[in-house]
């Protein structure tokens, strides 16, 4: 007997790549939160501007940043899917 899941095409490599990559991606941004969210609450940000490598404070700054942009496509596209 045949169930449902068993109807569904299989993924192929590929697809099974792209689904270990977003969990890791989500593994990821869920641990950058964690530790922003302590240091936010550990640390005033005047500390944490003194005491960081501002060089690299800085590209973290801009690489956070291409990631928000790249997650506010990705929930536009999202948006505009629902509204068809």
């Amino acid at each position: 007997m045949m169930t449902k899941s068993d109807e569904r095409p299989r993924p192929d490599i590929e697809e099974m790549r792209l689904i270990a990559d977003l969990r890791i991606m989500h593994s990821k941004v869920n641990e950058l939160f964690e530790v922003v969210s302590v240091l936010k609450r550990g640390h005033e940000e005047d500390f944490i501007r003194r005491y960081a490598d501002h060089a690299m404070l800085e590209k973290d700054i801009q690489r956070v940043d291409e990631i928000y942009l790249w997650f506010l496509s990705l929930k536009e596209e999202g948006l505009k899917l629902k509204k068809k």
